[in-house]
């Protein structure tokens, strides 16, 4: 269930929001005259979400290269392949 609060508890409370924001890994919904305004999140959570965002472009990227006909490498043998490289170089 969304957190949503007004804009004056953000003014008033916002040592309570950042750290509901930081223990909930939860954002937080400001309202302005009772319409949606703002959203505030932690950092950490920020960056997870456009982690994803970037991840799910990837795979959106790869999914139409390959309906396009490219060819995929064999997950296993490329890891294989990167291990041996990473080990020679430790």
């Amino acid at each position: 269930m969304p957190n949503i609060r007004p804009i004056s508890d953000l003014r008033n409370n916002a040592n309570e929001i950042s750290e509901f924001c930081h223990r909930e890994q939860e954002p937080v919904f400001i309202t302005r005259n009772g319409v949606g305004d703002i959203v505030v999140m932690s950092i950490e959570a920020y960056e997870r979400q456009q982690s994803l965002i970037e991840l799910y472009s990837k795979l959106s990227e790869a999914e139409a290269e390959i309906a396009n006909g490219a060819e995929g490498k064999d997950f296993f043998e490329y890891a294989r392949k990167l291990r041996t490289h990473v080990s020679r170089k430790v």
